[in-house]
């Protein structure tokens, strides 16, 4: 298999997408043949990690810079690669979404969808990434989306397109982690303050800040980080916000587990694995209503805020859940028992149902350009 995956779990500020890929692809390279193909970064290094061979294309000098030249570079290297893979899996990503890759090879194709804003990106730099998404979603005669919100935005815009839906997951450690409640506001993420919500988030500490025992957590790392520091300081709030940077691994589930609420402010998601993964640990989550939220905040388990990006609606149901003596409790009983549908060995089973039934159907329509040389 040919993934192109986009993102390296290794750089610094990846997000829960190459999470995900590194879940799934580490548990199927058990019985096949991965090769994951990524944007160069400042330090990146190929390797075989997992069991899974990693590639870099692009430049890597800048954000910006290492995402298009990682895309300029996919269709010379799809022709000059991809006749010696059984399947090729296309990553919809960040800017552009797609090079529309069953237009540059003639083997099986599938496309996985785990972000699908090239509108919000298109705004934001005045360029056309939404035309290249809409290209790539209907070039594809099969995907992968994980969540039903995003099967249904991607059926309206190429409704040919088979879609299944296979969520993220979780690890099984996590259900496993204990922790003292810390009394602490958590928020484990990418910072980046247009997707998740971070200004929101500042603003409803500020209001609430005095009214809670414990501190405003950040865990995480990312392009906005500076920003958000001044914005801290701006607000007042610098010294009861905690800014750790990235977590992993059993660190990552012990800040979860003892976080009092487990906030995620996100003005849009495609699923929301911390979400799912603070419930695994035992940790309430307070949310904005937001389609993909609602399929994993279940009622009971977290509060999620019908007043969409109010950061004063937000502030009170912080406050709210933070005194809330039963909240807690309750995320760790019913909470736990509804993430145990999202354990990655399972949800790595259905995408490799997936895939193989796709590698099965056979060549896509148009000839390899490669192959007509």
């Amino acid at each position: 298999m040919l993934h192109l995956g986009f993102e390296d779990h290794r750089r610094p500020g990846s997000g829960g997408g190459s999470a995900r890929n590194r879940a799934v692809n580490a548990r199927l390279a058990r019985h096949h043949d991965i090769t994951m193909v990524t944007a160069r970064y400042p330090g990146a290094e190929d390797r075989v990690e997992d069991g899974v061979r990693h590639l870099h294309l692009g430049i890597g000098r800048g954000y910006m810079v290492s995402l298009l030249s990682y895309f300029a570079c996919l269709p010379w290297f799809l022709l000059r690669h991809s006749r010696h893979h059984d399947l090729v899996v296309e990553e919809f990503a960040a800017p552009l979404g797609s090079v529309s890759a069953p237009r540059w090879t003639r083997r099986p194709t599938l496309a996985v969808v785990q972000w699908l804003d090239a509108a919000g990106k298109s705004r934001q730099y005045h360029l056309p990434f939404l035309a290249f998404e809409s290209l790539g979603l209907r070039s594809h005669r099969r995907a992968v989306a994980v969540s039903h919100d995003l099967a249904d935005q991607i059926g309206s815009r190429a409704p040919a397109l088979r879609v299944d839906v296979v969520p993220n997951g979780v690890e099984p450690e996590a259900f496993e982690v204990r922790e003292p409640d810390s009394g602490d506001v958590v928020y484990l993420g990418r910072l980046e303050i247009a997707q998740k919500g971070l200004d929101l988030l500042c603003e409803a500490w500020a209001g609430v800040a005095h009214r809670v025992g414990g501190r405003l957590v950040i865990a995480g790392d990312g392009p906005d980080r500076a920003r958000l520091e001044r914005l801290c300081e701006r607000l007042g709030i610098a010294d009861s916000v905690v800014m750790l940077g990235r977590v992993e691994g059993e660190e990552k589930l012990r800040l979860l587990a003892g976080a009092r609420v487990v906030a995620m402010p996100s003005r849009y998601e495609t699923f929301g694995m911390v979400a799912v993964e603070a419930l695994a640990c035992g940790s309430p989550v307070v949310a904005y209503a937001i389609p993909c939220l609602r399929e994993v905040v279940p009622e009971g388990s977290g509060v999620l805020v019908t007043d969409l990006l109010d950061a004063g609606a937000y502030a009170e149901a912080l406050a709210a859940a933070w005194h809330d003596p039963g909240l807690k409790a309750r995320a760790a009983g019913s909470g736990r028992d509804f993430a145990r549908r999202f354990e990655w060995d399972a949800i790595a089973r259905e995408q490799e149902a997936v895939y193989l039934d796709a590698a099965r159907a056979g060549a896509a329509s148009r000839p390899d350009p490669a192959e007509r040389r």
